[in-house]
C-alpha cells in the first residue's frame, strides 16, 4: 500500500538558459509536470512547483565565446525569453529562480561545504588538458580528437557520437583544442569526487527493490547503470563561470554544472519560502522529478546520492521521464532551427496554447520517442477539440439559450438511461484519477475527453431537438444532464486545457470548483442563468499550417540557427592524406547491434570485397532505411573490435555543432569501388 503525503514537491528540469524553450522540452517535461500540479491543486493538497534557468556549464561558455559576449549576458536573455514564455503557455510554477542568483550560490556552497567538511569527496590530483594560448584547463567538450575505437577524428573528450563510446579526453588521439585550434599540453590539477560506488548497495536497494513501481525506461536505465559499476565522479571544475568551490586552494575551480544545477532546486524553494524546510527534510513530503531521458542517471542516481551523503533531505519518490519528441520525422535540432520554438508559436497562434498543450499530451513520448507534425496537430484541433468538446459545448448552451432563455431548466424524473449517463461521469473521473495519480498523461486526457464524448452521444440518442415538439418537460432533464456534464468537464479538463475551462466557466457563470464535486449532478441548480454561448474552439485552416511548415523548411534550407564550427585540426602533408584510401560503397544490410542505443551493423559492398562496418549512427538513420544506401568508406583502415564485432572501415560521416551525423555521399553516378580524392 502506498504511503500517504502530507504535501508534495514537485521539480521541473532546469532548463539551460542559451537558449529558447521548443516544443520538446514542452512534451518531454513541462506540459506533465503542469497536469500534474494543477490536478493536485484541484484535489486542495499542499503542493510547490518549483523550476528556474540552468546557468552554467560549457555550453553557456561555448555560446557567449561564438557571439563576442559574456556568459552573463547569454543567461540573462534567455532567462527572461523562456521565463515569460512559460507564463504566457500557462505553466504555473510557483517560483521559476535561476542558478545565478545569490541565494543558489549560498546554497550550493553550503551543500558542498558541509560534504566537504564531514570527509564524503575523494580528493585526486589528475592530469588534464591545457590550452597554453587560451589559458584554461580545458572542459571535455572543449576538446576533439580521434576516437581510440573506431577512428573518428572528431571525437569529443566525453563521448564518440560515431561509435558511442564513452570517453575521457586523455583517451583521444591528436587532441586539439576548440578553443584555440592548438595542441594542448598536459597539466596537474587537484578535484574534488563524489564516490558513486561506495553508494552502490544502496542504490541497489532503494532503486531496484524499493522502487519497481517507475516507469519501465527509468528503472531499466538506473539497472543499466548500477549493473555496470559506479565510478567517482568529479564534483569541480576548472573554469572560470560558475559556483567557485568555498575550500581554500580552489582558485579557478567551479562546482561541475551537474553538481551544482539539481541544488537549484533547493535554492529556488529556500528563495519562495522561509518554511522551505518541510518541503525537503520532512519524509511526510512527496518529491517528485520531472524530467526528460537524458536526466535520468543525474536524477535518479547522482543527485540522490547527494542527499544520502548530506544526511538531512528527502529523496524523490517517483522520477516520470519522458522520451524525446521528434519534429516532422526529423530530430529536433537547435543549430539546424529545427524546431518549434515555443515563444514564436505564442505569436503565430494567439490565444491557442491549449490546442498545443492539448496535442503534446495527446501524443506525449510517454514510453517511447514521438513525432510532432502539423497536419496533426491541426486534425487534433479540428477533429477533436473543435468537432468533440467544442461541439458538445456548444449545443448544450445554445439550445438552453433557444428554449429556456439561457437558464437551467429543472429536471423531471430521470428514467434509466439519464441515471446510467449520470453515473458514467463518475467513472470517468475515477479513471482519469488514476491515470494522473500514475503519471500516465497521454492515458488521462483521452478518458477525459471522452466525458465530451458521452455528452455528444446523450444528445445525439436523445434528439432534444425533435422532442420539443412533443414532451417539453422531457427536454428539460436532457439539457439539465447537459448542463451538469458541461460543468464537471470545467473541473475534469482544467488541468489539461485551463484557459479554455476557465472561458467555459465564465459560459456557464460557475465558479471555481474543486476535484471533489466530480460526478456532481447539481453542479448548476435549476434557474441558473448562463451567459450568451460563445464557440469554444475555432478550426484551423490550411494556410496557417502551410505558413509554419515553410517556416521550417525556410529555416532548414537558410542554415539559421548558431552554427559552431570545430577549429581547423593540426597540419598535415599531402603525403599523409594519400595514404587514406576512400571508396564509393553500397550498403547491402543494416540492424541494430542488440543491447545499444546507437550502434548499427553494416554490410557494405566496396567494390573491392564486401565488409562488416559498425557505425553509431542508430539515433539518426533507421536501418530499414540504409540497404541500398551509397557512401563514402576508408577502406585502409585497421579493423577494431566494437561490442565484440569486427569493424573494417569507416564510413564518412558530417556533424553539425548538436551532434547531428550526416552520411557523406558521393555523386549519383559513382560506382562500389570508385576512389574518392
Amino acid at each position: 500500500m502506498r504511503k500517504t503525503f502530507k504535501r508534495y514537491l514537485v521539480t521541473s528540469a532546469l532548463p539551460y538558459a542559451n537558449g529558447p524553450i521548443h516544443l520538446g522540452h514542452l512534451a518531454g517535461v513541462y506540459v506533465p509536470s503542469d497536469i500534474y500540479t494543477r490536478y493536485q491543486r484541484l484535489r486542495g493538497r499542499d503542493i510547490i512547483h518549483v523550476c528556474g534557468s540552468d546557468e552554467h556549464g560549457v555550453p553557456i561558455t561555448l555560446k557567449a565565446r561564438n557571439e563576442g559576449v559574456s556568459p552573463q549576458d547569454i543567461v540573462d536573455r534567455y532567462h527572461a525569453l523562456n521565463k515569460k514564455a512559460f507564463s504566457d503557455f500557462g505553466i504555473t510554477f510557483d517560483i521559476y529562480s535561476r542558478t545565478s542568483n545569490k541565494v543558489h550560490s549560498d546554497t550550493a556552497s553550503e551543500f558542498f561545504k558541509k560534504l566537504y567538511d564531514e570527509g564524503k569527496f575523494i580528493e585526486k590530483t589528475t592530469e588534464q588538458y591545457y590550452d597554453e594560448e587560451a589559458g584554461s584547463f580545458l572542459a571535455d567538450r572543449y576538446i576533439t580528437g580521434t576516437c581510440p575505437h573506431c577512428s573518428n577524428p572528431g571525437a569529443y573528450g566525453d563521448q564518440c557520437e560515431q561509435c558511442g563510446t564513452s570517453l575521457s579526453p586523455m583517451d583521444l588521439r591528436d587532441p586539439v583544442s576548440r578553443l584555440s585550434g592548438s595542441k594542448p599540453v598536459v597539466r596537474k590539477t587537484k578535484h574534488w569526487y563524489l564516490p558513486l560506488g561506495q553508494y552502490e548497495p544502496w542504490l541497489k536497494e532503494w532503486i531496484l527493490e524499493e522502487h519497481k513501481e517507475w516507469k519501465p525506461n527509468v528503472y531499466g536505465q538506473c539497472k543499466s547503470w548500477i549493473d555496470q559499476g559506479l565510478n567517482p565522479r568529479a564534483v569541480s571544475r576548472d573554469l572560470d563561470w560558475g559556483v567557485p568551490v568555498p575550500v581554500e586552494g580552489a582558485d579557478g575551480k567551479v562546482l561541475y554544472v551537474w553538481f551544482d544545477a539539481p541544488i537549484g532546486y533547493i535554492s529556488a524553494t529556500r528563495e519562495l519560502t522561509d518554511d522551505w524546510e518541510k518541503y525537503w527534510k520532512d519524509d511526510e513530503t512527496r518529491m517528485i522529478h520531472f524530467i526528460g531521458k537524458d536526466n535520468i542517471v543525474f536524477h535518479c542516481i547522482i543527485f540522490p546520492t547527494m542527499l544520502k551523503a548530506e544526511g538531512t533531505f528527502i529523496l524523490p519518490d517517483n522520477v516520470p521521464a519522458n522520451e524525446f519528441l521528434n519534429l516532422e520525422n526529423n530530430k529536433i535540432s537547435t543549430s539546424r532551427n529545427w524546431a518549434v520554438w515555443l515563444h514564436e508559436y505564442l505569436e503565430d497562434f494567439p490565444g491557442k496554447q491549449d490546442v498545443m498543450r492539448y496535442v503534446l499530451c495527446a501524443n506525449a513520448p510517454e514510453a517511447k520517442d514521438n513525432d510532432f507534425t502539423w497536419k496533426d496537430f491541426q486534425n487534433r484541433n479540428n477533429n477533436e477539440l473543435v468537432a468533440i468538446l467544442g461541439n458538445f459545448v456548444n449545443r448544450a448552451l445554445v439550445l438552453t439559450n433557444k428554449y429556456y432563455g439561457g437558464k437551467v431548466p429543472a429536471p423531471a424524473a430521470l428514467n434509466a438511461y439519464d441515471k446510467e449517463v449520470l453515473g458514467e461521469i463518475s467513472n470517468i473521473a475515477g479513471s482519469v484519477e488514476r491515470s494522473l495519480e500514475n503519471f500516465r498523461f497521454r492515458e488521462a486526457v483521452k478518458l477525459s475527453m471522452d466525458l465530451a464524448r458521452l455528452g455528444n452521444k446523450y444528445l445525439a440518442d436523445t434528439e432534444p431537438w425533435k422532442v420539443i415538439k412533443t414532451d417539453p418537460e422531457r427536454v428539460q432533464t436532457i439539457l439539465n444532464i447537459a448542463l451538469q456534464i458541461t460543468a464537471n468537464l470545467t473541473i475534469l479538463m482544467e488541468p489539461f486545457l485551463p484557459f479554455s475551462m476557465e472561458k467555459l466557466r465564465t459560459f456557464i457563470n460557475l465558479s471555481d470548483a474543486g476535484w471533489e464535486s466530480l460526478g456532481s449532478a447539481d453542479l448548476l441548480k435549476p434557474g441558473h442563468q448562463l451567459q450568451k454561448p460563445e464557440l469554444l474552439f475555432e478550426k484551423i485552416e490550411d494556410e496557417a499550417i502551410t505558413r509554419q511548415l515553410d517556416k521550417l523548411a525556410n529555416s532548414k534550407s537558410n542554415g539559421e540557427g548558431t552554427h559552431e564550427v570545430t577549429p581547423r585540426k593540426a597540419e598535415i602533408s599531402f603525403d599523409d592524406f594519400s595514404k587514406m584510401d576512400i571508396r564509393t560503397a553500397t550498403i547491402l544490410e543494416a540492424e541494430k547491434v542488440p543491447k545499444t542505443k546507437k550502434l548499427i551493423k553494416m554490410l557494405v559492398d566496396t567494390g573491392i570485397d564486401k565488409r562488416t562496418i559498425v557505425s553509431g549512427i542508430a539515433e539518426y538513420y533507421d536501418p530499414e532505411q540504409l540497404p541500398g544506401r551509397q557512401v563514402c568508406v576508408l577502406v585502409n583502415l585497421a579493423p577494431r573490435q566494437i561490442k565484440g564485432i569486427d569493424s573494417q572501415g569507416m564510413i564518412l560521416l558530417s556533424e553539425n555543432s548538436d551532434g547531428q551525423l550526416y552520411f557523406v555521399e558521393p555523386g549519383k553516378d559513382a560506382h562500389n569501388g570508385a576512389e574518392v580524392n
